[in-house]
């Protein structure tokens, strides 16, 4: 069934223009891998769900929103399952909500928390390490002595990472869709030279071959 979020293009076009769904399936974990993560498997058939596993702009904006929260979690070793528990509560992609904690990871630790550690700081109005200082001291094992300002820079870096994923990419689908549009609109028209004036060379070159084969 088609999403319900794309149905206003319905009209426009006999054949419905997409984001790259191939773009996403390429960089995407493949879906045996996914369900084979020990930490996820007390989920059961839950993993099996078909709504855990649809590309369309609803569940990708959410597994955007569900990742980039999970990635920011407190440092502990269940952020893979955070995100998959809240991939399936809100019916989002799993594969992309499990795929994005790994944004923070063994070479992205240290500068990662310490910006969540420079918001807290400022947030709460405290003095804080230098990067130096914060490098030499930070373990996974010992992030928690570095108190309140870590946490309180983890929660509001979650929180603004999961509206900008979600929002950010419901508009950025909604404006590839609209540029398909627009693109296969100009196929069969005049050639207006504002329009490819945004368009790269790529697209320049891609939109020339496509007029050319309509004819």
């Amino acid at each position: 069934m088609a999403d319900s979020q794309d149905a206003p293009y319905k009209n426009n076009n006999k054949e419905r223009p997409r984001m790259p769904k191939q773009l996403l399936k390429r960089y995407l974990p493949d879906p045996a891998k996914v369900r084979s993560i020990k930490a996820l498997r007390f989920l059961g058939d839950k993993l099996f769900s078909p709504n855990l596993w649809h590309l369309n702009r609803r569940s990708v904006s959410r597994a955007m929103a569900v990742g980039l929260w999970a990635m920011y979690t407190p440092p502990l070793p269940l952020q893979q399952v955070i995100a998959a528990i809240g991939a399936i509560y809100c019916s989002a992609n799993l594969p992309i909500a499990v795929a994005l904690v790994w944004i923070t990871n063994p070479l992205t630790w240290i500068p990662l928390y310490y910006v969540a550690y420079k918001v807290g700081a400022l947030a709460l109005g405290s003095t804080s390490f230098s990067f130096d200082e914060f490098s030499s001291l930070f373990s996974i094992d010992k992030a928690m002595e570095f108190g309140t300002p870590l946490l309180v820079g983890c929660i509001i870096l979650m929180h603004v990472g999961a509206v900008v994923g979600y929002f950010g990419t419901q508009w950025i689908w909604i404006r590839a869709v609209r540029h398909k549009l627009e693109l296969r609109r100009f196929r069969t028209q005049p050639f207006d030279s504002a329009l490819m004036t945004r368009e790269t060379f790529r697209n320049y070159q891609r939109f020339l071959n496509d007029r050319q084969s309509d004819r």
